[in-house]
């Protein structure tokens, strides 16, 4: 607002100047102020209209506020094949853009924050910000009074006009959803206090089951592209990036259909095949990922059309964050499916998705489902593993041989199982090692037993629909110390319903050849969704 009230200061005190000079100015102002009108009644000068719409979580609230997305002078120079379009940044939360009715109905002039860029053909790059009395800003983007009588309205719907209607009707029915009562089905309802919004997730679910469809890249080869480990705590990359090029339902090959287009390497194979080991450089890696995208952006308009909002990449090893760095787009502007989901090194949960780390030692879930009742569990808490980044030591100090509720080792005793232990526990200890994700999770979850979450800056898998505090605790690394006395303030009563909500939830982390329903397959799809629900990329205008 301040540079608004600059410029009504710099107007009154012009009105003490002299009367040419008040004519001179009216003479200026009114015709501007004619077109003004006359261009927001017709829309921008301007074919494609990107609107990225950060939005926290569907149901609830955003765990830490998101960075700006608006990408940087130096970096909007680095840009791959920039088309000549005006790219706006909408900001604020999905549970406001639910509740409001203008999401569905919305014109070509957003509500929020806005910053405007527009490319010209010579490469130059224009931008305004127009701040209302309100304090919204809405978009003004450059003109030419030369193309004002060559401006028609749009007539016509294209295939992009008919796949964002599509999805808004989709918002549509998930708002009406969180007022309604729950509809029956025969395979999996969702409900209970594990769901953020059970009636709007598993209307959000049937949305996504009826019409959202991912095209594959189809270039590159093994063993860099279309392939992964499936065995392994990587192996969820293998597994997603097979599952979805076998789908019949949700992956297009029809690029014009598809809602969000998968970049398909794996950063698992470009670490085994293209990193030089120990030589700390990632340059390889990078540029393979520059090399592949800039060959997608040549060859198609999707990645251009949108600024790579509609795109995603997925890596469950640490390294994915680093190598979505190969690009200023496919860093700030895509959606990243990661199992280091740590909002410290910029994982946006508005736009990121959060990857569950599966150690599929077999490639199956086989054996590793299912455990005790609670009261069949005799150890308070359990946690096995070496020194392995800044936590474990910590816990290992306090803990490690000291106490027999609290059975905590460094290396388990020759004979004595790790899943089985597990099974025997009410609470199983999941320290972060050196990246904030770990395994331990979703095996506690395999073996129900209540997850101990012991981490900072971390996003846990599917927050935006699960509420993980209903089933698991979570413990701020200075409180190791008080670890003991925090369990055992948990009311027996409490623990049994953690646990069987841990029973309850197991159904979407669990690993099925093909994939089934709610499980973490269709659980990590209906994430990119969600996101893919906060961006809308629009033909508002013809331009002759």
């Amino acid at each position: 607002m301040g540079g608004v009230g600059k410029k009504w200061c710099w107007f009154c005190c012009s009105s003490s100047a002299s009367s040419s000079s008040v004519k001179l100015l009216m003479f200026m102002v009114v015709p501007l102020i004619v077109l003004s009108g006359f261009f927001s009644v017709l829309g921008p000068l301007t074919s494609n209209w990107v609107v990225l719409s950060n939005y926290p979580w569907l149901w609830g609230s955003p765990t830490t506020p998101p960075p700006s997305p608006v990408s940087s002078e130096e970096e909007s120079k680095k840009r791959l094949d920039f088309p000549s379009q005006v790219v706006v940044v909408e900001v604020h939360s999905m549970e406001e853009a639910i509740s409001d009715d203008s999401m569905l109905n919305r014109s070509s002039t957003p509500p929020d924050a806005i910053e405007s860029i527009h490319v010209q053909p010579n490469g130059i790059k224009k931008g305004t910000r127009n701040v209302s009395m309100s304090g919204h800003s809405s978009i003004v983007p450059p003109m030419n009074e030369s193309h004002v009588p060559m401006m028609k309205a749009r007539r016509d719907y294209t295939k992009l006009d008919r796949l964002e209607a599509g999805l808004t009707r989709a918002r549509a029915a998930i708002k009406e959803a969180k007022h309604g009562n729950q509809t029956q089905d025969p395979d999996y309802a969702p409900v209970g206090p594990m769901y953020r919004r059970a009636n709007a997730f598993y209307r959000s679910y049937l949305e996504m089951e009826k019409q959202f469809k991912i095209f594959v890249y189809e270039e590159g080869q093994p063993p860099l592209f279309h392939n992964g480990p499936c065995k392994s705590i990587y192996s969820t990359e293998g597994y997603f990036i097979h599952g979805i090029e076998m789908n019949e339902q949700f992956r297009t090959r029809d690029p014009d259909k598809a809602h969000v287009f998968l970049l398909p390497f794996s950063v698992t194979m470009l670490v085994r095949y293209v990193y030089v080991r120990d030589s700390h450089d990632f340059s390889p890696i990078k540029q393979t990922v520059t090399d592949y995208v800039n060959l997608v952006a040549r060859k198609y308009p999707y990645w251009n059309r949108s600024l790579a909002s509609d795109h995603f990449m997925l890596s469950c090893h640490d390294w994915g964050p680093e190598t979505s760095r190969s690009t200023p787009h496919l860093h700030k502007h895509s959606i990243r499916v990661l199992c280091n989901a740590n909002t410290s090194e910029g994982f946006d949960p508005t736009k990121d998705v959060s990857f569950p780390e599966i150690n599929l030692q077999t490639g199956s879930i086989q054996g590793f489902i299912g455990g005790p009742s609670p009261s069949r569990r005799p150890i308070l808490a359990f946690f096995a593993g070496g020194l392995h980044g800044p936590i474990r030591p910590v816990l290992l100090e306090h803990w490690e041989n000291k106490d027999e509720d609290i059975r905590v080792h460094r290396y388990l005793p020759k004979g004595i199982s790790y899943y089985d232990m597990m099974r025997k526990s009410k609470y199983c200890i999941c320290p972060s090692g050196y990246e904030v994700a770990s395994p331990r999770v979703v095996e506690a979850i395999y073996a129900g037993c209540v997850p101990v979450l012991i981490s900072d800056h971390y996003v846990p898998p599917f927050s935006d629909v699960l509420n993980w505090k209903s089933f698991s605790v979570e413990v701020p690394v200075k409180d190791v110390p008080n670890l003991k006395k925090i369990l055992m303030d948990i009311s027996p009563r409490q623990h049994i319903r953690m646990q069987r909500r841990v029973v309850q939830v197991r159904r979407h982390f669990e690993v099925h050849y093909p994939p089934r329903r709610f499980d973490v397959f269709h659980m990590i799809l209906h994430s990119v969704w969600l996101r893919r629900l906060n961006v809308r990329v629009r033909n508002d205008v013809d331009v002759l």
